[in-house]
């Protein structure tokens, strides 16, 4: 059933995801058990200040930090930390690099760089995007007049809410969900995120999301009897985290359901290009349906609405989340209006443009990338599942993304958020692998966590998913439930 996440309008997110916490301090607790951040001094600060001050960003940011410093090495440090948990993609970025020195060494800088441009980006810059999403991703024809960019996927997110929403309106987003969304939708534009809840258990998804029209009533219904404006909804195709793509025809349901009741819908698409090879011989038996990822771009050609709009960004599929830079489509002629003059602070810098101009317009380098990307997304996805199948450990088969949700729920000692940190917090300091924790994905079901696995070498990853073996079959042990057989060898 779909349920309402009651959220704050500034950095509420920890308070509102860990209801079951014992103390204040647990907090700023690592997994490891030392303390990495104890409660501040906030009275020189506003209470908005005082709050962000003492609310962490995610609470595994400061055990990513922990974990780097402690990272893994073959032979300089063999019992280090593994972080599977923070969605990046490092496996091409060798190949990225030579590209972009080499314009950094043999193009000129272009006159209108070190001055003002438009502040929805430079019309250089949209032109070079519009040519990029066009060729590659929307397979439809991107007007750069109906772009705008802002500094990340984050700055999209917040802009766009600002603008469509009213502080104390609803966004509905199906959980699981990027638990960071609350923040996103809510420091500042003081939207509260409403977790839809669809299903269960991971093999309710197992065929892709499980959306419904019937799930949007009940939503609206729920979120109206509370006193709220149902104001957005919010998908996300690949998920994050289940790797599940939406259909057309579920999209253009969804989008008809929107526009009749005057809910923006946003499809975020930051992983439309970090497609998995569902043909790949080690993992074909996962999926029963040929499901292709098609742009929600082509939905919006067609019904030329103002309540239909695309979030992309590079930081995903191009593995450059460091340069910062994300992107709004939409046919909505004010808001891009008021994007234009509301975007100021969120600008991306014209260097950084320039830049990537060059790269995405440099079509056989791209396609190539492209193309490369996804065979090694596949390669590492498929070392992973194949761990998981071997250890009999439920999973979400994925069809794109960086991630793997899995189900770690028969190690959980009760049902409960803290149960959930705990199991978290055990994995990580008898194996050194990081996993994101399932709390705050609105998720109904206790002991999910997500997997990232393009975040580090494909050697780095086999250790990881051998020491996750070795944690799984301990705590079998421990509790009896070792079972013969080749499937937990």
């Amino acid at each position: 059933m779909p349920r309402r996440i009651s959220c704050s309008p500034i950095f509420s997110f920890v308070r509102h995801i860990h209801p079951n916490l014992k103390k204040r301090a647990d907090l700023f607790t690592l997994p490891s058990g030392r303390r990495s951040l104890r409660a501040m001094t906030t009275s020189s600060l506003s209470s908005r200040g005082a709050l962000a001050a003492n609310n962490p960003l995610r609470i595994d940011h400061a055990a990513y930090h922990e974990a780097v410093a402690n990272a893994y090495h073959p032979t300089e440090n063999p019992t280090g930390a593994l972080p599977l948990n923070v969605a990046e993609n490092r496996l091409s970025w060798s190949d990225l690099r030579a590209k972009i020195e080499s314009i950094t060494t043999e193009e000129t800088i272009a006159a209108w760089v070190p001055g003002y441009t438009s502040m929805r980006g430079s019309l250089e810059f949209r032109r070079a995007a519009a040519h990029f999403l066009t060729r590659h991703l929307t397979r439809c024809p991107v007007d750069p007049e109906q772009l705008a960019v802002s500094a990340g996927a984050t700055s999209v997110i917040e802009m766009t809410s600002f603008i469509l929403a009213d502080a104390g309106d609803a966004a509905a987003i199906p959980a699981p969900c990027y638990p960071v969304y609350s923040q996103d939708i809510g420091s500042f534009s003081g939207v509260e995120r409403y977790d839809l809840v669809t299903h269960h258990e991971v093999s309710e998804i197992s065929d892709g999301p499980a959306l419904t029209v019937r799930h949007l009533e009940h939503a609206r219904t729920e979120i109206e009897t509370a006193g709220q404006r149902f104001r957005m909804l919010i998908l996300t195709t690949p998920d994050n985290p289940t790797g599940g793509i939406y259909s057309l025809d579920t999209l253009s349901e969804v989008a008809d359901w929107c526009i009749k009741h005057e809910v923006h819908l946003v499809v975020n698409e930051l992983y439309g290009l970090s497609l998995i090879d569902t043909r790949h011989p080690e993992i074909e038996a996962d999926y029963a349906d040929d499901v292709a990822f098609n742009s929600f771009a082509s939905i919006m050609a067609d019904k030329q609405s103002e309540y239909l709009h695309l979030w992309y960004a590079l930081s995903k599929d191009l593995g450059i989340s460091g340069f910062r830079v994300g992107l709004l489509y939409s046919h909505n002629a004010a808001l891009l209006e008021a994007y234009e003059n509301l975007n100021l602070s969120h600008t991306v810098s014209n260097h950084t443009q320039w830049l990537l101009q060059h790269l995405l317009t440099d079509d056989d380098f791209m396609t190539s990338y492209v193309v490369e990307n996804q065979r090694r997304l596949t390669e590492a996805y498929a070392v992973v599942v194949g761990a998981l199948k071997r250890l009999d450990i439920p999973y979400v088969p994925s069809r794109g993304s960086l991630f793997v949700w899995i189900d770690l729920s028969e190690f959980m000692d009760g049902d409960s958020g803290q149960a959930d940190l705990d199991l978290w917090q055990e994995l990580y300091r008898t194996s050194g692998v990081l996993l994101t924790p399932g709390v705050g994905f609105g998720h109904t079901k206790k002991g999910m966590f997500r997997v990232v696995y393009p975040c580090v070498s494909m050697k780095e990853l086999s250790v990881a998913m051998e020491r996750l073996g070795a944690f799984v079959k301990a705590k079998r042990q421990r509790h009896g439930s070792s079972t013969n057989g080749d499937a937990r060898s």
